[in-house]
């Protein structure tokens, strides 16, 4: 506990430095409005605004990466209440009593509830990654390479049963991602591989390319062919603090939903989008009279923004304790950290204890700020929320191509991003699920130098794996995980889930 205090000590110190608070600032301005906006992801964002981190130091660019994220899951409640869009797939819940409320003339409260459950989701699950960083690091410097692969290979087999569609499908884009990153020179041999003699592929294919294209062009390309009905809300606003009733009906689904989406964060795959999902179920099973969901329940926007808030902040445990991102966000910031030289895993409480509890003390500061700024400016989100997309999307267009080309100079990047644009449109209406490739192209890289170390230590022993008791356990876990998910009533069960 001495510890720990101390430790948040240190990272109050570094996150309360005038230019790290100014990046706080910034990432959650940004993401709020990613998140206001429909049509741009915090993937997107990300993707697009890490050029611009090239020129920071490592804890300040994460602090603002970081911090467009979450702001970007407290953006899509706005947009999802007064226009009955999910700015963010996590908001897609808060739109079926977010904007029955502001319907009903109570948008002021359902933002207002909305936001304060945001907090208080953001502040315990902040003290969940502090108290947890450093047990969890003491476990993982228990693993030598051999360990590091099973983890890995059990973290894409949790990402093949919790992403959307068939599994089959969610399969076939992991192993397409870590394809994708045997590209390039093999660094032990020196041989070219899967390069067609072509020499800008002679380095690989670039982190930031493959992101911008899969995930800003092809969203641009998808949102462009649906026909845009905005039912903004016409209603007054009215005030924006709950009532006295309303803190009571929900104080405890706020409670609930931060546990569950704290837990669902955590797991390899995508679990912090079945958080806000699993809490509604919840509220809706144990509400006396489940027939008021969907019709303005203020429990059904308390529980999962919190749910939401909360899977938000624990996806950084497994990404900064172990080095593996469980989603496809988590994946663009391993990308800023090998970028600025930083080796994801539990290296980096030991070697960067500044960036570790820099960043943790940063996001309680970015959820006060996202308080201070979402509430007040409401009414600016609204009028933003008429700018026609028509309008937008060339904006957006030029800014990546501009983002890319700065990263290396190379027109030529500019040109690959556009054609992994085109890829990631055909493969949204084949429905396949891009991020599982984009999880399986980072991991790729890590799975390829771990297994030939273990390789090296066992003398070509691929029993090596089964032989040390943790990687043969994670091993098990991954198979066991795939059996059940392949089993005919869970098969069933899960396409339920997502079809709800």
């Amino acid at each position: 506990m001495h510890d720990m205090i101390a430790n948040l000590g240190l990272g109050f110190s570094v996150a309360l430095g005038l230019q790290n608070i100014a990046l706080a600032f910034v990432g959650c301005l940004v993401g709020t409005l990613i998140g206001v906006l429909p049509g741009v992801g915090p993937v997107a964002t990300i993707a697009m605004l890490l050029p611009i981190t090239f020129g920071l130091d490592p804890v300040g660019a994460l602090i603002m990466l970081a911090g467009i994220y979450y702001g970007a899951q407290y953006g899509g409640s706005t947009t999802a209440i007064l226009v009955n869009i999910p700015g963010e797939a996590t908001a897609v819940v808060t739109t079926l009593d977010g904007h029955q409320m502001a319907k009903q003339g109570r948008a002021g409260v359902a933002l207002g509830t909305a936001a304060i459950g945001s907090f208080v989701a953001g502040c315990f699950a902040t003290l969940i990654i502090a108290a947890l960083g450093a047990p969890l690091t003491k476990l993982a410097l228990l693993f030598g390479p051999a360990e590091y692969f099973s983890l890995m290979v059990m973290g894409l087999c949790f990402a093949v049963v919790l992403a959307r569609g068939s599994i089959l499908k969610a399969f076939c884009m992991i192993m397409l991602g870590l394809l994708l990153s045997t590209v390039g020179t093999d660094l032990e041999t020196g041989q070219e591989r899967m390069t067609f003699g072509f020499p800008p592929l002679a380095d690989g294919i670039d982190f930031a390319v493959l992101a911008m294209g899969v995930f800003g062009f092809a969203e641009v390309l998808r949102n462009l062919e649906n026909p845009e009905a905005r039912d903004v809300v016409k209603a007054k606003i009215g005030r924006l603090l709950p009532s006295w009733e309303d803190i009571k009906q929900s104080t405890a689904p706020c409670l609930r939903g931060t546990f569950i989406g704290g837990v669902l964060g955590i797991l390899p795959g995508n679990g912090a989008v079945l958080g806000p999902f699993a809490s509604y179920t919840l509220e809706k099973k144990i509400a006396k009279d489940p027939s008021r969901f969907g019709k303005g329940a203020i429990e059904g926007v308390a529980g999962p923004e919190s749910a939401n808030n909360a899977g938000a902040q624990t996806a950084f445990i497994p990404l900064l304790t172990l080095g593996i991102p469980p989603n496809a966000v988590m994946a663009l910031m391993v990308g800023a950290m090998t970028i600025h030289g930083i080796i994801p895993g539990p290296q980096v409480m030991t070697k960067n204890p500044e960036l570790f509890w820099g960043m943790i003390a940063s996001m309680w500061i970015g959820n006060l700020m996202l308080l201070i700024i979402n509430l007040p400016l409401v009414g600016v989100w609204v009028k933003l929320l008429q700018v026609p997309y028509r309008l937008m999307f060339p904006a957006i267009l030029i800014f990546c191509s501009i983002g890319i080309y700065s990263v290396n100079n190379q027109p030529v990047d500019v040109a690959f991003t556009a054609l992994f644009g085109l890829f990631g449109y055909l493969l949204i209406k084949l429905g396949f699920e891009p991020a599982p490739m984009l999880l399986g192209f980072v991991l790729g890289k890590l799975m390829e130098e771990k297994l030939r170390q273990a390789l090296i230590i066992s003398r070509g022993s691929f029993m090596t794996f089964i032989e040390r008791p943790i990687s043969a356990g994670l091993l098990v876990v991954a198979v066991a995980i795939l059996v059940i998910a392949l089993l005919p009533s869970m098969a069933k069960k899960r396409d339920e889930v997502f079809t709800e």
